[in-house]
């Protein structure tokens, strides 16, 4: 209740201040203003406001704010002024009847019809002030040059105002297109975490399983040989399959976090290398280094896997990022190559001995240290490779002429046009 006072408050002022950007064509104190302008503007916008109440708000505020005007500055006796600006005030009052009688909020999608609609209104309405008018005042009468000026300006105002509202909407809808673009990255990358997640665990039942066979076959053999330790293999079996049917559950409820409403089941590729990118120039400005990033993309394909790629091509990128010491240079480039999709990161990095090559996709291995000297977990390529394998394809490191860190990811197309597997 409150907002809508406010925003009541906000037309009436708002069109009493811009009336008095007039002209008078037809002489006397008929005037064109920019008034009307603002207060259809208003009821345009501000749909939460009555129509009927806000005309007749309007109209009665400006006839007072007009009396007090020229009782202060033209020296005008009150009972004057209201003769020469009762006719204004029914000028609003007819707008905003004519507006609700014909409902031209309902439509707002046809641009050009509410064009139309808003210079036929203010025409009529000038009409009603024009007959007020030579009642009260000695107006000539109209002619056809008069008519043809109020339809011109009738128009003017009309289609501006119409004009300022979509170029408004239109804003507002690319300011929601973007925030809402932001949130669906954000999710992505949630998901993309999720699934690394899912990945390993969905390998760790598999070992559960065999484990549970395993246990569950030692039990047997054990049994047929009367062995006393018998019913504690059995145990151990059981306890196993516990643990598995435990992971299954959290696998089942990562894969209901990862299906979020609204993320399409396929992103091109293209679109895929520019969240990567953007997802670490905020990483790196975090990390307060200046990284120049570049990427192209020479393929016009979607792809299912859309978590698996996020979370390989993240990986390395990010590993990218905290390999340059202060200030460097990294570019994804992503292209097709016979029947294979190839993703090359580069970055002006220390770069990797021949030696370290394979090593660094051992799990544990890492060069990385925090401020404290604690390692980090050197599971990242362990993870990367994993996933790269899953989909039939390899990531090595190439050697690069120009001493950069060269990472290769090579997946066949088929693979990554097959469907999302997230439980």
């Amino acid at each position: 209740m409150r907002e809508r006072l406010l925003i009541l408050f906000i037309i009436v002022l708002a069109s009493a201040f811009f009336g008095e950007m007039k002209v008078n064509p037809l002489g006397g104190s008929f005037r064109f203003s920019l008034g009307i302008a603002a207060f259809f503007f208003g009821l345009l916008w501000f749909q939460s406001v009555p129509v009927l109440l806000t005309g007749f708000l309007t109209g009665t505020f400006i006839l007072g704010f007009r009396i007090g005007l020229d009782v202060l500055i033209d020296s005008r006796t009150w009972i004057e002024s209201l003769q020469v600006h009762l006719p204004s005030t029914f000028y609003y009052f007819s707008f905003s009847f004519l507006i609700y009688i014909i409902r031209a909020r309902k439509y707002l999608e046809f641009p050009l019809l509410v064009g139309l609609i808003g210079a036929s209104v203010d025409f009529l309405s000038n009409l009603v002030e024009l007959q007020l008018r030579l009642a009260f005042t000695d107006l000539p009468p109209l002619t056809w040059e008069s008519v043809f000026m109020l339809l011109f300006f009738g128009a003017l105002r009309s289609f501006f105002v119409v004009g300022l509202y979509n170029s408004v909407s239109i804003r507002q809808v690319r300011a929601v297109g973007e925030v809402r673009q932001q949130e669906l990255e954000r999710l992505r990358m949630i998901n993309t975490e999720l699934y690394e997640e899912a990945f390993y665990l969905r390998k760790s039942m598999t070992h559960l399983e065999e484990i549970t066979r395993e246990s569950y076959q030692l039990y047997k053999r054990l049994r047929t040989e009367e062995h006393k330790e018998s019913p504690t293999a059995l145990t151990i079996a059981e306890h196993v399959h516990e643990v598995k049917k435990d992971s299954q559950r959290m696998l089942a409820g990562l894969s209901n976090l990862m299906n979020q409403e609204g993320l399409s089941p396929q992103l091109p590729v293209s679109e895929l290398c520019g969240l990567v990118i953007r997802a670490n120039q905020k990483y790196a400005e975090m990390l307060d280094k200046e990284i120049h990033f570049s990427w192209s993309c020479q393929m016009s394909l979607s792809t299912s896997q859309i978590y698996a790629l996020l979370s390989v091509l993240n990986n390395l990128v990010a590993n990218a990022v905290e390999a340059i010491s202060k200030t460097g240079n990294i570019e994804l480039i992503a292209g097709l190559e016979h029947r294979d999709i190839v993703f090359h990161i580069r970055d002006s990095g220390p770069g990797i001995s021949q030696e370290e090559r394979e090593w660094v996709f051992q799990p544990g291995y890492t060069t990385k240290y925090d401020a404290q000297g604690n390692s980090s977990t050197g599971i990242g390529l362990t993870h990367a490779r994993g996933i790269v394998q899953s989909l039939h394809g390899t990531l090595c490191i190439l050697h690069d002429r120009e001493a950069m860190t060269h990472f290769e990811v090579r997946i066949p197309t088929d693979q990554l046009l097959r469907k999302e597997v997230v439980s």
